[in-house]
């Protein structure tokens, strides 16, 4: 979703600003911009440079005619009130104040229409420019840029994170968030405003996150927030780790390719924190509930993660014995759900910040359901409001379709699966070994799977040609049939689905032809037979079948299938996190042979922090 920088600087602010948008790219947008202060006192003017489209049209634009200031805003704009073009890029802005929003303001045709009856013209058709035109009306009847913004914050209904800066006031850039997250970064001297630590790195290693309600005040040297309540705050400064390198190519084509290559490391990097090698034990941190009491659990999530939590359901109840529900968080709140006393909702999330997820994790809670999140940025909202967080360390993911963040997600769900069957007395210390065991040796099979890249590669050559391919996989390897059908829907955009093998015959079996690659996930497990069984009603049809499974599954079928990947032998249990991998890298190859955008798919965000 959109990406927000700003600072007040000690010299020209304008090439940061574009840096930090670089770095925010990842979330998806389709148009940019950037206004600083031009001139000093009563003759000091606002200026803006916008641009649709990526972010070399708006470096083509500053080139041509470039911007000073020491004191400036900028902003990446995904599209939701208004088409993607120059005039409702952003910044906003009137003669007296500037701003750039994340979010959706409800009321906004309300505000427009009362601001145009007193005179406010608007020149976009976003939803933002209503802000702008508050503040500014507050600010002509002589209100200070901290009162205006006070005031208009009062009267706006909707999820946004803002930055603002005044004419005339070259030491003030004021931030508010509610819904959306915004974040201070603390310089030597200077000051910024960012959507999240990565637009920041280039700039400072300390960052304030700023929580529901906050309002910031930034001067050069320091920084004031008040709560939703006005009352002033302290919030914790943070020292974030997030580095050029990690969010570099480091010499791979895309961002998506780098990720799919660091899931080794980063698998071991989530093992290391949440395993204890020496005793093979699960280790979780302090839940401050007992699991044992647990008679429920509903696991939300959307998008890549919520196919995690529908493997996870699998492991849950074979381990524990404990009924599971997974609901899409989109849905989860509008039904009528009937609250266990003692049930336990877990939300997954990638940035902490998903709107949706977060609006379902406080039902829950309302619903007295002990809270606990599995997110990859710990001082994000969604950990902040839990009972408890499993963090994943897949580093900062940068490309919009999610990889080694779905990995590290299903190895810190499994551990959560093994932790809640032993506290439930379900499985002994010989059996948790056994599980750990096997997720042990997950970092180096993974190495292995890379292996397959130019086999896979080659491959893709067939899938990028089809309009349609399915997805086929039992018990465990239905929820990677469907990711892997969604990570071909966004990158290449080829039509995919994923299905489980048993329902073919039950409607999908109608599209098979030989112009239809079907992707068969079969790790030789209890379930295996019954999926050989389904492929060979495929191939008797004239599909196409592109077979993953190991080497006793492909000693016995391997030679029927139109291709073959051989993928390390392992238990069961761990085999959904290692076949992630080949449907990532065959969805990356077949994107990179049409000629997508890999690492922002059209229409799509990384951060999806509005509904």
């Amino acid at each position: 979703m959109c990406g927000i920088i700003g600072i007040i600087g000690k010299g020209e602010v304008a090439p940061h600003l574009i840096e930090g948008l670089k770095r925010l790219e990842y979330r998806g947008y389709d148009s940019a911009g950037v206004a600083t202060l031009v001139g000093a006192g009563e003759g000091q003017t606002i200026e803006r440079r916008r641009a649709q489209g990526k972010l070399e049209n708006l470096s083509r634009v500053l080139g041509a005619n470039p911007i000073t200031g020491r004191v400036g805003i900028g902003h990446t704009r995904w599209a939701t009130h208004g088409v993607p073009n120059e005039i409702n890029a952003h910044p906003h802005a009137t003669e007296r104040v500037a701003l750039v929003h994340n979010g959706i303001i409800e009321n906004f045709q309300e505000l427009k229409k009362e601001l145009e009856t007193s005179g406010h013209k608007f020149a976009s058709d976003t939803d933002t420019e209503a802000v702008v035109h508050l503040i500014d009306s507050f600010l002509q009847k002589g209100m200070s840029p901290v009162d205006a913004v006070k005031s208009s914050l009062g009267h706006i209904e909707g999820a946004f994170a803002l930055a603002i800066i005044f004419s005339g006031h070259d030491e003030l850039i004021i931030g508010a968030r509610r819904g959306s997250p915004l974040a201070i970064g603390i310089g030597d001297g200077e000051m910024y405003l960012g959507s999240d630590a990565i637009a920041l790195s280039h700039l400072t290693s300390d960052v304030i996150y700023l929580e529901d309600g906050d309002l910031a005040v930034l001067t050069p040297s320091s920084s004031e927030i008040f709560d939703e309540n006005g009352s002033a705050v302290k919030r914790k400064v943070t020292h974030s780790d997030t580095s050029d390198e990690a969010v570099g190519k480091g010499g791979y084509a895309h961002f998506m390719l780098k990720e799919i290559y660091e899931q080794p490391q980063v698998i071991g990097d989530t093992l290391s924190g949440i395993i204890n090698p020496a005793s093979r034990s699960v280790t979780l941190p302090d839940l401050s509930f007992d699991l044992a009491g647990i008679d429920h659990v509903t696991l939300v999530a959307c998008g890549t993660s919520f196919y995690a939590c529908q493997v996870a359901r699998y492991w849950i109840e074979e381990l524990a014995g404990i009924a599971v529900d997974v609901d899409v968080a989109s849905e989860y709140r509008y039904r009528k759900i009937p609250f266990r006393k003692n049930g336990l909702a877990v939300f997954v999330s990638q940035s902490g910040e998903t709107a949706d997820t977060l609006a379902a994790l406080r039902f829950a809670k309302k619903g007295g359901q002990k809270i606990v999140s599995v997110v990859n940025v710990g001082e994000s909202t969604i950990a902040r409001e839990s009972d408890a967080t499993l963090l994943t360390y897949a580093g900062p993911e940068v490309g919009v379709a999610s990889t080694k963040a779905f990995t590290t997600q299903l190895v810190v769900l499994a551990c959560f699966s093994i932790s809640l069957a032993r506290a439930q007395g379900k499985i002994d210390a010989k059996a948790e070994a056994q599980l750990v065991e096997a997720l042990v040796e997950v970092p180096s099979r993974a190495l292995d799977v890379l292996n397959h890249d130019e086999r896979l590669k080659e491959l893709a050559l067939e899938v990028a040609k089809a309009t349609d391919v399915l997805y086929l996989g039992r018990a465990t390897s239905f929820p990677i049939a469907m990711e892997g059908a969604l990570k071909l829907k966004e990158i290449s955009y080829i039509h995919a689905e994923g299905y489980p093998a048993g329902e073919m015959k039950h409607g999908p079996i109608a599209l098979i032809d030989e112009r239809v690659p079907v992707i068969v996930i079969a790790p030789t497990d209890d379930l295996f037979e019954k999926t050989a069984s389904n492929m060979q009603e495929v191939i008797a049809r004239g599909g196409r079948v592109i077979f993953l499974s190991d080497k006793q599954g492909c000693a016995k079928l391997g030679n029927i299938a139109a291709a073959t990947i051989e993928l390390p032998s392992v238990n069961a249990f761990v085999a959904p996190i290692l076949y992630a991998i080949p449907v990532q890298l065959l969805a990356y190859h077949a994107a990179v042979i049409k000629g997508t955008d890999v690492d922002q798919p059209r229409n799509l965000a990384k951060s999806v922090t509005v509904e």
